[in-house]
């Protein structure tokens, strides 16, 4: 498999869905969303965007399966997978906030090997492929090289749905605003990791994220030379649904904190 030429073909993928989301939110009318859930918000816009990418990408890789939000197609692959978020800040994009995103990862064997995170209204592509390192519209980046909490800019994410953990968030948060040079919410996961992978953030933290707000972005992460972990240090970010994306210098230190909350 030749990672780096597929990973060229899927930027060309999710720039058309892109395009798509950008033309779309020119004229969104708010009225045209539906509710999937407590504050879980989709259009049309969501799903159209979806079936662009799942349309696309299987004509590269016929044999692969999807896990995608917006449940486009139901297909699971012997060895290829890819992970879709065809609009990763829904919420945005619908109240007109311009910070949303595509993401889309490719697994091999349960293990990523592509992935791609768009933000679309800056034009900013970032993607990393097995073997190769990270990207930002064709430029390596690599993740910032701050050791302590104090000289940080952090970023997380408001329980919107699932309130059962929110007494411990805020303690956490109180505690991180005294120690840091300040905490972002910016409202997609995706773009929140691809700070991360290029420095702009030195760690990002939320809990009750799905594998399609996270697939890409972690993997990003990683081959920028960042970790990526739960909120006890495991690997099993995706499965116990807490994820924690640091430099690979704070992670001690700010692990320490998060602890102190979840126990």
């Amino acid at each position: 498999m030749d990672y780096e030429l597929l990973c060229t073909k899927v930027l060309g993928i999710v720039r058309l869905a892109g395009n798509f989301i950008r033309k779309e939110s020119m004229n969104f009318d708010i009225n045209k969303i539906e509710f999937k859930g407590l504050n879980d918000l989709v259009s049309y816009v969501d799903k159209q965007a979806e079936r662009i990418l799942v349309d696309n990408l299987a004509e590269l890789l016929p044999e692969s399966g999807f896990i995608t939000e917006e449940n486009t197609i139901n297909k699971k692959g012997a060895v290829y997978n890819w992970i879709i978020d065809p609009l990763d800040g829904t919420t945005n994009f619908i109240h007109g906030v311009p910070t949303y995103s595509v993401s889309v990862a490719l697994y091999e064997h349960g293990e990523p090997v592509i992935g791609v995170v768009y933000e679309i209204n800056r034009a900013e592509l970032f993607y990393a492929y097995k073997g190769g390192a990270a990207y930002l519209n064709n430029k390596v980046i690599h993740v910032s090289n701050r050791d302590l909490i104090a000289d940080t800019l952090l970023a997380t994410g408001f329980p919107y749905y699932d309130f059962e953990k929110q007494p411990q968030y805020m303690a956490l948060f109180t505690e991180l605003m005294r120690k840091c040079h300040g905490l972002r919410r910016i409202g997609s996961a995706a773009v929140d990791l691809a700070y991360v992978a290029c420095g702009r953030f030195d760690a990002f933290f939320e809990y009750n994220l799905n594998v399609w707000d996270v697939a890409a972005g972690a993997f990003i992460v990683q081959q920028a030379g960042g970790r990526v972990m739960n909120f006890s240090g495991g690997e099993e970010f995706v499965e116990t649904r807490e994820l924690l994306a640091t430099n690979s210098r704070v992670d001690v230190e700010l692990l320490g904190y998060i602890r102190q909350h979840f126990k």
